[in-house]
């Protein structure tokens, strides 16, 4: 049973048509928020928030974060930034603007109305980690002119400015590390690896490994993701973050695709390419900071997760929409 908060609050989520956004905006309005999200389109979809549209206390706003936004609200949740390499390596000048001046809008918009603001960041500001498992303490190993530096880097620079903005001015912020998320809604052309694999699988395509396939990442489903946010943003002023969110079962590329084949029921092949510049060999949160502050551990282990998502897309090539 969802925990409501002491009195309905109107709550802003940019990035909120996007595969977390979406989510998050479910959990908000389940717990009797009003929601107004924003989101310019660019990899958030409308078909995410179209089970939303008739409820009165959900309200859509067509805007780029990257210009300011004159509204009303009592909190933020800022979302708003192209998560897969696909999406934000299109336009990589775009993706940092987003990051940081998106930042500074948002940042902006809570110091005038005094309220707090919630930042999605990211575990790519670990980089090509030299410690395993990742601990909030960890300043990182990023190229800052490579290919991904876009989002590495844009992540890093907001950041920096969310707590700029907390020591300068008081302002009360809470800083989020998110590691691989996976589950329904996440595009399927989006390139990250879970849909990825359930795409080529469910297509009878090759499942395309790149590198050897023993490189790791640890999956959280995104329900349990979004609780987390939720458990961060209710903690007192004191608590600011940055705090790891995922999960710390490790899994190699070869062990998550044999899961896909196995749950699809498909014989494909599998590819191996080289591997992409700067794409870690290891990615794994240590969440003992999480376990200690919010009470917070995933939940949903990969095979129930990955049931879920592979219906999902089952669902959308049977509408056409793959």
């Amino acid at each position: 049973m969802a925990r409501l908060y002491d009195s309905r609050k109107r709550v802003l989520v940019t990035g909120g048509a996007g595969f977390l956004g979406s989510h998050l905006c479910d959990r908000l309005l389940d717990q009797g928020h009003e929601v107004l999200c924003v989101d310019n389109l660019f990899t958030g979809t409308k078909r995410n928030i179209d089970h939303l549209h008739n409820n009165p206390r959900f309200e859509f706003m067509r805007h780029d974060v990257t210009f300011p936004l004159f509204v009303e609200v009592d909190e933020i949740y800022n979302l708003a930034c192209p998560a897969s390499p696909v999406h934000y390596q299109h336009d990589p000048v775009q993706t940092t603007k987003t990051s940081v001046h998106g930042a500074i809008n948002m940042l902006g918009l809570a110091k005038r109305l005094k309220c707090k603001i919630f930042q999605a960041s990211t575990s790519e500001v670990y980089g090509d980690p030299t410690i395993h498992p990742q601990t909030e303490d960890y300043w990182g190993n990023v190229n800052p002119v490579g290919p991904r530096s876009c989002y590495d880097e844009g992540k890093r620079c907001a950041e920096t400015l969310f707590f700029d903005y907390h020591r300068q001015m008081g302002l009360e912020i809470k800083v989020a590390r998110i590691f691989n998320t996976y589950g329904p809604r996440m595009h399927p052309a989006d390139g990250r690896v879970v849909s990825n694999f359930i795409m080529q699988a469910l297509t009878g395509d090759p499942i395309t490994i790149f590198g050897d396939g023993t490189q790791t990442r640890s999956f959280c489903y995104v329900d349990d993701l979004i609780e987390g946010f939720i458990r961060l943003m209710e903690t007192g002023a004191d608590v600011t973050g940055p705090v790891n969110l995922g999960n710390p079962n490790e899994f190699s590329m070869n062990e998550l695709a044999r899961e896909v084949q196995a749950l699809v029921g498909a014989e494909t092949p599998v590819s191996f390419k080289e591997l992409p510049e700067d794409d870690p060999k290891q990615r794994q949160p240590d969440i003992t900071l999480a376990r200690t502050l919010l009470g917070w551990e995933p939940k949903v282990q990969l095979k129930e997760g990955l049931h879920a998502t592979i219906r999902y897309f089952r669902d959308l090539q049977a509408e056409g929409e793959t």
